[in-house]
């Protein structure tokens, strides 16, 4: 059996871990304890299931399968396919997007509007759209028509890699790694990677590389623009984490998945006069309504709704008794969600006719009639509400407040000031010393893992260091509940230099950025950063490095690698499961810097990661010969 771990650091969770205990109720860490001892093959990368001549697996006896592949043409083939199905599923959602805007643009989608002009315009002129003396409506539709070509399209490159800098673009076209469309590059990986097929590692990581190119620099940077023009472009606002959100006395809805527009609409019939009277009617003292994972994030930025918690909080919350309904849409759902609701009152409802479960209520969620499905759905909650135990709920108090909803385009604002929008005080923050660099944390929890360890440690080494941090998703909520994206958080934890900007610009030392989707937020800034000039041409140039702690998803996989295929260093723990594939690990954490200026690094320890990132930003500064720090590094504890 494998070691048992102290699960969290979060007291909530370990308090409704402990209430899971008590009352018998099955959590994913229990089912992860049930699943050991783990397969050694498939960890190690070297076990093969494409064809049914197998499962091969590769051992000192049989160093090849049934076919010949070698363990470096398994472990690379099955990487690829994780990438491919990562890049999928983000760029699913962006097709779901741009769906939308096709049909709100035509009337079928009345319920919903276009939030931001004038973004529609910028992105619009971006795909080649006219603008001047044109209906918005006309434009969105030829936008949505352009994006959607993206998807089919068969040769030539993708427009929104003109937001990358020109020396990255030309690595790109000389590495032969520019994707030519969405879907023909995931569906040429699979066939790549199909039985006889593409049979040499590196070519058909290449091919790997494309594929998450087309997910930071497509899929997921249109699904957020779009996101931002439909739901409105986030700004500064505040908000409060962890499942203490939940309120005793009324209703409380959780949305959880990825996709906003199920989330959004839930929002507006959670606030409506109808549904409020209907909620103090069958008791309640009103409708309260926090997130789960991105769809929290979405929420969060654009309403100020709070986050119930990431994750690993997803059956825990329901743990409270306090939940009357939870609604989900795609991605990162738990199976196991039903059977804990079903020792509550707790009703799952399902939205996605790609996501559906066995023993959730589905509830199908169309463009046409958004508004009134989700105030159905928002009746059911009510309804469910009036079937409490109240000798089951049981709220823990912790939240924390805290600041999210910045974007690569309001930091302009925020840095150069309403009528100067520049980088230019972050590049020369940078180079004068007084910024180390920037680092970026994204990614999951992972059960094998104490839940949001990683994350706050690593986050905290960082900061003490000057590094300005940036975050996303499940890392951002872990921090947030640890109190760092506040404003005074600077105060505590940060160096001299990066506490002197947060007090003067007015920013928390951790800037949230939005969902796992929206780390193509981070790819814009980055090559806004080399425009400003001071920093190199290329995004590998800039003194950046970047983290997955805690990460467990195929997504991960593949922003990772749309990170390194960028020029970014990238540490992920746990390690991609290829411990047996020594090539393919020689070249992820080697090789590959010398094609694209970025690696991979796998250390186990998060002071460690964090470490490696620092002396990846210190060797980027001393390429660029900036000046030497300011200040000492400021002496703090930083394990949680």
């Amino acid at each position: 059996m494998a070691e048992e771990i102290r699960k969290s650091i979060d007291p909530t969770s370990l308090r409704l871990i402990e209430k899971a205990k008590e009352e018998n109720l099955e959590t994913i860490w229990d089912r992860r304890q049930n699943q050991q001892p783990q397969c050694g093959f498939g960890i190690a990368g070297v076990c093969c299931r494409i064809c049914v001549m197998g499962p091969c697996r590769i051992t000192k006896k049989a160093s090849r399968g049934i076919c010949g592949a070698t363990a470096d043409i398994i472990g690379a083939r099955n990487f690829a396919r994780m990438v491919a199905a990562g890049t999928a599923a983000h760029s699913d959602h962006a097709r779901d997007i741009v769906l939308l805007l096709r049909d709100l643009s035509t009337g079928k989608a009345s319920d919903f509007k276009i939030q931001d002009p004038e973004k529609l315009k910028k992105l619009a002129r971006e795909f080649g759209v006219e603008t001047d003396n044109k209906d918005i409506m006309k434009i969105a539709r030829d936008l949505s028509e352009k994006a959607l070509a993206e998807f089919g399209q068969q040769e030539g490159e993708l427009t929104l890699k003109n937001r990358a800098p020109e020396k990255t673009k030309e690595m790109w076209r000389k590495e032969g790694l520019l994707p030519r469309g969405i879907d023909r590059e995931i569906t040429e990986m699979m066939h790549r990677t199909n039985i006889g097929v593409d049979n040499d590692p590196l070519n058909i990581i290449r091919q790997a590389m494309r594929v998450a190119l087309i997910d930071g620099w497509a899929g997921s940077m249109i699904a957020t623009d779009l996101s931002d023009v439909i739901f409105g472009s986030p700004q500064p606002i505040r908000g409060r984490a962890n499942i203490g959100i939940l309120e005793k006395d009324e209703v409380n809805i959780i949305v959880h998945g990825h996709d906003p527009t199920v989330s959004d609409m839930i929002v507006r019939a959670a606030r409506d006069p109808e549904m409020i009277a209907k909620a103090r009617e069958a008791g309640a003292q009103g409708i309260n309504l926090g997130g789960i994972c991105c769809t929290a994030t979405e929420i969060l930025m654009r309403h100020g709704i709070p986050v119930a918690g990431n994750f690993l909080q997803q059956e825990l919350v329901i743990i409270t008794g306090a939940v009357d309904l939870m609604v989900v849409d795609i991605q990162c759902i738990l199976p196991g969600l039903i059977d804990v609701a079903k020792c509550f009152h707790t009703e799952i409802v399902t939205t996605s006719e790609k996501a559906q479960f066995q023993g959730a209520k589905y509830v199908h969620f169309d463009h046409s009639d958004a508004l009134a499905t989700a105030k159905k759905i928002v009746e059911m909650a009510i309804e469910r509400f009036k079937h409490r135990d109240p000798g089951k709920i049981e709220i823990p108090p912790e939240t924390q407040n805290f600041i999210g909803g910045f974007t690569a385009e309001n930091i302009f604002h925020f840095l150069g000031g309403r009528y100067r929008a520049t980088y230019r005080p972050l590049n020369n923050a940078i180079m004068e010393g007084r910024l180390r660099g920037v680092a970026a944390i994204v990614g999951c929890n992972h059960p094998g893992l104490t839940q949001d360890l990683f994350h706050v440690t690593i986050a905290r080494e960082l900061l003490r260091h000057d590094i300005l941090v940036v975050e996303t998703g499940c890392s951002a909520t872990a921090c947030a509940k640890w109190g760092l994206l506040s404003p005074e958080a600077a105060m505590e934890y940060a160096g001299e230099g990066l506490r002197e900007i947060c007090e003067a610009v007015g920013i928390p030392p951790i800037i949230h950025s939005g969902s796992c989707v929206d780390n193509s937020r981070i790819l814009v800034a980055l090559s806004n950063m080399v425009s400003e000039g001071g920093l190199g041409d290329a995004i590998s140039d800039i003194p950046v490095a970047a983290c997955a702690p805690e990460w467990m998803s195929e997504k991960a996989v593949t922003i990772s690698l749309y990170a390194v295929a960028s020029g970014i260093y990238v540490d992920m723990s746990p390690q991609f499961q290829l411990g047996g594939c020594e090539w393919v690990l020689k070249f992820l954490t080697e090789d590959i810097e010398k094609m694209t200026g970025g690696k991979f690094a796998f250390k186990l320890d998060p002071v460690a990661i964090a470490q490696g990132m620092i002396e990846h930003i210190d060797k980027k500064r001393e390429a660029l010969k900036l000046r030497p720090m300011m200040y000492p590094v400021r002496e703090i504890a930083v394990e949680v």
